[in-house]
């Protein structure tokens, strides 16, 4: 009987040490549920907090030192006084067209302006336009060219650049298309410090720009937030993929043995 006792106590024993490792947990309630699943999803936000803290603070950091050292790098090549400006061969509009949305676009008055007047004041002996040809009835070289020979540039002054895609193409084939090695970059001065850090990292030292007035209103703040993104691709462009021009073609020569092939622009819209 003892001994049966004792299997039996040792059943017993067993039986409650097996419920208690095997059995089931018990149910939470609703509260103690979602409880839980808050207390889970505060350290899952908290630790993506953290990373997305630590991205974005590189991220910006990343941003401003790209913004700076374009602003860095166009110091003392950028000028608004005209009188101040070196002289050089040839000036390059960079490109834009007369209207935007319908409206009159005032940059693209500004740039015309800008280069009329260094043309006018020997700053310039010829001008490049530099712009995009790539989609039907968009020219913006064309468009240039017909409003500088409305401000007085003579037509055999100006040569126009039907692949200047981006600034990045614009100041690079003034360089291994049209064969300058010294000259002046026209637009505004945000845009001219971007193209002159691009023309100094592709070895055009003595390039300098001119600055065209800015556009009024709301406009310059989207500018200005657009020029942000630019300098960072212009750096990534430059420096880390070394990006080249779309196309390149055959030398353009500019000089007086060698006028404009298309002295004809459109008519100004």
């Amino acid at each position: 009987m003892r001994q049966d006792s004792k299997v039996q106590g040792g059943r017993a024993k067993f039986g409650v040490a097996a419920s208690i490792t095997g059995a089931r947990p018990e149910r939470r309630s609703l509260g103690e549920w979602i409880h839980g699943e808050m207390v889970w999803f505060d350290k899952f936000l908290k630790r993506w907090l953290v990373r997305i803290m630590v991205l974005g603070t590189h991220l910006a950091i990343a941003i401003t030192a790209f913004y700076f050292a374009v602003w860095g790098m166009a110091r003392g090549k950028v000028y608004d006084n005209i009188a101040d400006i070196p002289s050089r061969e040839c000036g390059l509009v960079l490109g834009t067209v007369p209207k935007t949305d319908g409206r009159s676009n005032q940059f693209f008055k500004a740039r015309m302006l800008a280069a009329a007047n260094l043309y006018k004041e020997q700053k310039v002996r010829y001008l490049i336009v530099s712009g995009d040809n790539s989609r039907n009835g968009y020219d913006e070289p064309s468009e240039m060219k017909a409003a500088l020979i409305a401000l007085g540039v003579p037509a055999t002054k100006i040569y126009c650049d039907y692949a200047g895609f981006r600034t990045l193409d614009s100041v690079i084939r003034a360089r291994k298309v049209f064969g300058q090695k010294e000259f002046t970059i026209i637009s505004q001065k945000y845009h001219n410090e971007r193209a002159i850090y691009i023309a100094h990292r592709n070895g055009l030292s003595e390039c300098v720009a001119f600055n065209a007035t800015d556009a009024t209103g709301a406009i310059m703040w989207k500018q200005y937030a657009r020029e942000t993104i630019a300098r960072v691709m212009a750096v990534l462009d430059v420096e880390f993929l070394k990006t080249e021009p779309k196309m390149l073609g055959e030398p353009v020569y500019i000089g007086e043995k060698s006028p404009p092939v298309d002295a004809n622009p459109l008519p100004l819209r």
